[in-house]
């Protein structure tokens, strides 16, 4: 069994269909606790920023608060299935990096990951964040392919 388990989010339709094997597995009795992840990611507009005239935190606030809501909505829907989940909002400029951090610091034991599979030649197979999760987890990665979430 795997007791603490991370789902990363990105508000895609094709993110969300980890969420079904999350069920499954959740039903066989195979997961405790999991929390959903989104990764903030925030371009800062350098001339502005150069100016003089540029708020950090204006630019953050409604990025982090759509990314709260956007959890908030898929954990309600989790919730009424009977799946109880934590949410994290988390700044990154580099998910996979983010994602694995987030994992070992918070001792998860499992993450579960849907693959866009869709960014450059070498990464045909796989999207690059679901890639460098792979390549440096210290923990077991499930990954969702495109074609597991079109049946």
């Amino acid at each position: 069994m795997y007791q603490k388990v991370l789902v990363p989010l990105d508000g895609s339709d094709l993110a969300e269909c980890a969420l079904s094997h999350l069920k499954s597995l959740v039903k066989d009795g195979s997961v405790g606790e999991v929390t959903l992840m989104n990764i903030v990611k925030i371009d800062i507009p350098w001339a502005e920023m150069k100016s003089g005239n540029f708020d950090i935190n204006a630019l953050r606030e409604p990025l982090f608060a759509a990314s709260k809501k956007y959890l908030a909505d898929v954990a309600d829907r989790l919730n009424a299935q009977g799946i109880k989940v934590k949410t994290e909002s988390v700044e990154a400029n580099r998910p996979a990096e983010k994602i694995n951090e987030y994992a070992q610091e918070n001792r998860m034991d499992f993450v579960i990951l849907a693959t866009h599979g869709h960014t450059g030649f070498k990464k045909l197979m796989l999207g690059s964040v679901a890639s460098g999760v792979l390549n440096q987890s210290h923990v077991p990665v499930l990954l969702i392919r495109p074609e597991a979430c079109r049946l």
